[in-house]
């Protein structure tokens, strides 16, 4: 099978050094197996979306030697494709509406890996379409497990530690969980690499997979970048955006960060094409975080 990998970033900003370590192991684990390597927007959260922020991202992409194969995919241009993704998912079951508000839930639930767990108030309630809420994927008990290519086996009972879980919210935005799946079927990926921050998501999605019949790739979680104080580098923690005119230090960075020998080449492009070839997994850290502050 062709390798088909992707960088799926948010554009809720600039290219900060956190999403530039997940664009190169994306990168070069694609190139290193001569795949293909795609670049989706994942701009489906719109009240969070940046104006402008995609474009610049995709030309710090271009800055840093990073090209991509085909055509560039925004979510906000495939929501038909979620909404039947959805259809199906409530033909056969496994999705139920919820007109529960998340004080309510808080008031009832306990605590799961990700927050509030969810009590199943409307679980059994059959509520038709007509009724004001959120669409909840009937999460079935049992462990869900998957070999992750970087931390090992990952095992979770999505039942128990997540709850049913939404599709599509109350103002009618489909959810990060069912468009990922949607999309990575779509679009024929057969490896995700992205930041360790989604490990945990990683088994909600299997079941979406399952749910749906489509194949589930192969994943490689990376550590992600922190701060001294363990929080992730992000927009929201005022993570500083990579310089795209001094590429090749943020590239030899990069890949320190991932383990990889960066090597003595001069410019960007020796950089990667010397990182390509000496691509090894192995050497990844194999921890959820890494502090770079």
């Amino acid at each position: 099978m062709t390798y088909v990998g992707r960088f799926a970033p948010s554009p809720t900003g600039p290219l900060h050094f956190g999403s530039l370590v997940a664009a190169v192991a994306s990168w070069l684990d694609a190139r290193s197996q001569s795949g293909r390597w795609l670049v989706r927007i994942e701009d489906v959260d719109g009240p969070r979306t940046v104006p402008g922020a995609d474009r610049e991202i995709l030309r710090s992409l271009q800055a840093f030697g990073l090209e991509w194969d085909g055509e560039v995919a925004w979510q906000s241009a495939r929501t038909e494709l979620y909404e039947a993704a959805l259809r199906r998912l409530r033909d056969s079951g496994h999705v139920y509406r919820c007109r529960c508000s998340r004080r309510e839930i808080a008031d009832s639930a306990v605590s799961g890996i990700e927050g509030p767990l969810y009590p199943g108030i409307c679980r059994g309630l059959g509520l038709g379409l007509d009724i004001d809420g959120a669409d909840r994927f009937r999460a079935a008990p049992g462990a869900v497990a998957f070999d992750d290519r970087v931390m090992g086996t990952v095992v979770q009972d999505v039942a128990a530690e997540v709850g049913d879980f939404v599709l599509r919210r109350r103002d009618g935005l489909y959810a990060y969980q069912l468009a990922v799946v949607v999309d990575d079927a779509d679009q024929g990926i057969t490896d995700v690499v992205r930041g360790a921050d989604l490990l945990l998501s990683t088994p909600r999605q299997i079941l979406l997979q399952r749910a749906l019949g489509v194949p589930t790739p192969r994943y490689l979680h990376l550590p992600v970048a922190a701060h001294a104080s363990g929080q992730k580098l992000s927009k929201q923690s005022h993570a500083v955006p990579v310089d795209p005119s001094k590429p090749r230090e943020a590239l030899a960075r990069a890949l320190l960060f991932l383990g990889q020998d960066a090597g003595a080449a001069v410019t960007p492009e020796e950089l990667l094409a010397n990182a390509v070839s000496s691509w090894r997994i192995r050497t990844i850290p194999r921890q959820r975080a890494v502090p770079v502050e």
